[in-house]
């Protein structure tokens, strides 16, 4: 059941929302009720991990100080050099 909605939205918002809707296809109400539920979703905010990913968990054993993140930095920076 659709039931009438009120709001108050800043007209430049509104002008870019109703431009995004048309070139989409789709109305105005619909793209904000399609917005409003993807929020409202009851989708389970953890990734479900593969059986093929848990088998591959634990094969590589790192250093303590190991700092991956730096690692690839200094890979990237060498690759696109």
């Amino acid at each position: 059941m659709d039931t009438k909605l009120t709001l108050n939205v800043d007209k430049h918002v509104i002008e870019k929302a109703k431009e995004y809707a048309k070139s989409q296809k789709i109305s105005l109400s619909r793209l904000i009720e399609s917005y409003l539920a993807s929020l409202i979703s009851q989708k389970s905010k953890d990734i479900e991990i593969t059986p093929l990913v848990e088998s591959l968990s634990g094969v590589i054993e790192l250093d303590k100080g190991f700092d991956f993140k730096q690692e690839y930095s200094d890979y990237l920076i060498e690759k696109y050099k």
